[in-house]
């Protein structure tokens, strides 16, 4: 999900509001156009990311690694404006009980973040993970 995504679907909700609450036509059929053109560039963006990659590099995310082998990138952490305590909370949650088997902490896409530990980690799970 890109950025533009998570704006359209909340445009969209508001506008699915506007219509419902609207009291003449007029209203509904404007709140209706503005959901169709919403949908219409959202669609047209994700073809475009799809066929070209300075598209997707352009409008696209990638996964940016906050942490690897049991060490914080500050860099990473500062730019991506996650805090060390939403780290060590997601550690917790993935049951990480030492930090030297953590292999890596990646900031998704989505803005979930995941925790790699464990005695081993397949490198194809850091595929275009992106480092600072």
């Amino acid at each position: 999900m890109t950025a533009f995504d998570f704006v359209v679907t909340l445009a969209v909700g508001s506008l699915v509001a506007t219509a419902a609450s609207a009291s003449g036509w007029n209203a509904f059929v404007q709140a209706l156009v503005a959901i169709v053109l919403l949908l219409g560039a959202q669609a047209l963006l994700a073809q475009l990311r799809r066929y070209s990659k300075t598209a997707e590099k352009a409008l696209g995310n990638e996964p940016l690694l906050l942490m690897r082998h049991g060490e914080f990138d500050e860099t990473a952490m500062r730019k991506s404006r996650v805090a060390r305590s939403d780290i060590i909370a997601k550690l917790r949650e993935a049951n990480a009980l030492d930090l030297s088997r953590v292999h890596a902490v990646v900031l998704e896409t989505t803005g979930d973040i995941s925790v790699l530990h464990g005695d081993q980690c397949d490198p194809l799970l850091l595929e275009n993970v992106r480092t600072c």
